[in-house]
């Protein structure tokens, strides 16, 4: 297991959670949005890893200051070490909160039903007719994105969707269909556009806090929770 970024505190990331957050290296998604190039292409320079020794050294002094830890990447669930690694966490006490893209729907059940994930929180990257592209593929077996999100819908973890929103990628119409697809969700997030340096292909923009929240309330009727972040 590679752990590619470590941030020691986050009171956001986890709901109802004080975390920390490991990042795994490594995406078989080319999202054009994406604001971390480096980490999802998993670039060589291991200069700046965190060893796994040295992280559970650190997760063993945080107990009583921390609760939980946050698998996020790239995408957690390509390593194949990942069941094992999540297991380790778990048994010294602390809850996982496990974010996925939902292409390895296999995994996320496993560990699931294994009882090795508290909460989960999938990218639901645009409505299904535009999935591919907008993950920056020529070609995408959306059946599984499907059965990930029926998966977590079926309620046997706390779970949330959400859609990283992008002015040039999505509109009106890409809402609904996402609505229409994931009717009674739990939860949907719609999550503001940042531009970085860092970010695989330059050019896009944020909606604004008005714009988005007329997404929101075209949403609301949907899902037992709709929010905004990043705004």
């Amino acid at each position: 297991m590679r752990i590619a970024g470590l941030q020691k505190l986050t009171l956001l990331d986890f709901p109802e959670h004080t975390a920390a957050t490991v990042f795994l290296p490594g995406c078989n998604f080319r999202c054009p949005f994406c604001h971390n190039a480096a980490l999802v292409l998993g670039a060589g320079d291991a200069t700046g890893d965190t060893p796994v020794e040295e992280f559970f050294a650190f997760l063993d002094k945080r107990h009583g200051l921390l609760d939980g830890v946050c698998i996020t990447g790239g995408e957690p669930t390509l390593h194949k070490d990942l069941p094992v690694f999540a297991e380790k966490i778990r048994a010294l006490g602390f809850a996982v909160k496990l974010d996925t893209n939902g292409s390895r729907p296999d995994v996320l059940r496993t560990m699931v039903e294994a009882g090795l994930v508290d909460y989960a929180a999938m990218d639901i990257k645009n409505a299904r007719a535009k999935y591919a592209s907008t993950c920056g593929l020529d070609k995408l077996d959306i059946g599984k994105i499907e059965q990930s999100a029926a998966f977590l819908m079926e309620g046997r973890i706390p779970y949330e969707f959400r859609t990283t929103v992008v002015r040039e990628l999505h509109g009106f119409s890409d809402f609904e269909a996402i609505g229409r697809w994931l009717d009674g969700a739990r939860a949907y997030y719609l999550q503001s556009y940042v531009d970085s340096e860092d970010v695989l292909v330059p050019g896009f923009s944020a909606y604004g806090k008005a714009e988005l929240e007329t997404f929101r309330r075209l949403l609301a009727p949907r899902f037992g929770i709709v929010g905004i972040r990043g705004v």
